[in-house]
């Protein structure tokens, strides 16, 4: 090869590769949500209600699953005023029988489903001294046995659309156990197992399964959350660690991170440095990671009577405007977090 040839192999060769590059980048970012319908359990509120903004700003027609009517109805009309076209049904993801009704009422509307997104979910958060058998029961129904029962009723209508997207929202809770969070992060555990397993099965019939690990994300759950043991204290520390930017993420980056993962049919998605670097130190360092949680877990609050097994929420445990919670006080207003004020 002669000299000239030689000089411009390395430039060729670099625009060969920007060009391939390229060509993947907008192969995997091909999909396009306009027109698609995209089901989203716990749609009326928080996470879920903003990636159902998302989605309608994309133009795609949305199915959201709630329990409570009222706030359905609040998310519906904020939606329709977006211009999406919205279908909302009552449903407790926890119950097969609503699920499968509720998925059934779903193609009735609109003569398809595309994209199942398993958002529903709850938040318990004490010591496991004063958690019951019944506390991981319900965290299991709702994040577990709830995307179990909402992909196996989507699945036919996935594949009679040729494929489409499922995407589990886990959290860094289903990567490593957080103190004073059992019930929740053994359920989740459970939803990123079933999750895998959904996505190396599924692939075949062009269904793209996305597992989604975030860190604390700033929707303005707080309210909704419910506590136990010393529940006042057991807010505090969660309200604080929800809120403060270094150790949470804004919601609407999330939800955009969320969907363009969705778009792409990502295995996974890890949101947050946080849940990077935890994820990082537990795989290559978990002796080190058991004593760095245990030693968290002596600051938190000591449990309540061994006998208190009440559940308070967060409106009852101190819900207020601080500047240390302000964020997430903020992010409940605007997300359907909480009631309108009279």
């Amino acid at each position: 090869m002669n000299e000239g040839n030689t000089r411009w192999t390395g430039p060729l060769l670099l625009a060969l590769g920007l060009g391939a590059a390229a060509g993947i980048y907008f192969y995997r970012n091909r999909y396009s949500f306009s027109g698609k319908v995209a089901v989203i359990t716990g749609g009326s509120r928080g996470l879920g209600l903003l990636l159902a903004r998302e989605l309608a700003d994309e133009g795609a027609r949305l199915a959201l699953l709630a329990r409570k009517e009222e706030e359905l109805r609040r998310a519906e009309a904020e939606l329709r005023a977006r211009g999406a076209e919205v279908f909302s049904m009552a449903c407790d993801v926890s119950k097969q029988v609503q699920v499968n009704d509720a998925l059934a009422h779903v193609h009735e509307q609109f003569g398809a489903i595309d994209v199942l997104i398993n958002n529903a979910g709850i938040i318990q958060v004490g010591p496991i001294e004063n958690m019951t058998v019944s506390d991981f029961a319900a965290a299991m129904a709702i994040h577990f046995y709830g995307p179990l029962y909402a992909s196996l009723a989507a699945i036919p209508h996935l594949r009679r659309a040729g494929g489409g997207r499922i995407v589990n929202i886990a959290s860094i809770g289903g990567k490593i156990a957080v103190p004073h969070m059992a019930p929740y992060t053994a359920s989740k555990f459970a939803l990123v197992g079933l999750s895998d397993a959904f996505r190396a099965e599924l692939r075949k019939d062009n269904i793209l399964v996305t597992t989604v690990c975030p860190c604390p994300i700033r929707t303005g759950s707080l309210p909704n959350a419910q506590f136990k043991g010393n529940y006042r204290k057991e807010y505090a520390w969660f309200a604080i660690s929800d809120s403060l930017p270094l150790l949470s993420m804004n919601a609407e980056r999330a939800a955009r991170k969320i969907i363009a993962a969705c778009r792409r049919g990502s295995a996974r998605l890890l949101l947050g440095v946080q849940t990077k670097a935890a994820v990082l130190l537990n795989e290559f360092f978990p002796g080190a990671t058991a004593r760095l949680f245990a030693l968290a877990n002596d600051l938190l609050p000591t449990p309540g009577p061994a006998s208190d097994a009440e559940t308070h929420s967060g409106f009852e445990s101190a819900w207020a405007h601080s500047w240390l919670t302000r964020l997430n006080y903020y992010a409940a207003l605007k997300n359907n977090e909480r009631p309108p004020v009279a």
